[in-house]
């Protein structure tokens, strides 16, 4: 079943491809049927600048349990950087 689902983010900072690293412009992450990934469905997860063409891209397909895991790390490290930029911009 085809899902529809399809988010996508503004992305600021660099990926590495086949033809080496190039800046992102934007990140699309969907839940479908993957092309690799061997799951009936996967959140897939691209890191693109379009201007560049299609080889600048980086792409992930995982699985859902996988995807809520990355999701809860992320949140962890983004409270720990807010904590240190916090301290920066205090001067501690």
């Amino acid at each position: 079943m085809c899902t529809s689902i399809v988010e996508i983010a503004e992305a600021e900072g660099a990926g590495k491809g086949g033809e080496g690293w190039f800046d992102l412009t934007h990140s699309v992450v969907s839940y479908d049927h993957p092309h690799h990934a061997l799951f009936e469905e996967a959140i897939t997860i691209d890191f693109v600048n379009s201007a560049l063409g299609p080889g600048a891209r980086v792409a992930v397909e995982i699985s859902l349990q996988s995807a809520k895991a990355l999701s809860a790390a992320l949140s962890r490290a983004i409270a720990a950087a807010d904590v240190v930029e916090g301290e920066r911009l205090r001067g501690t």
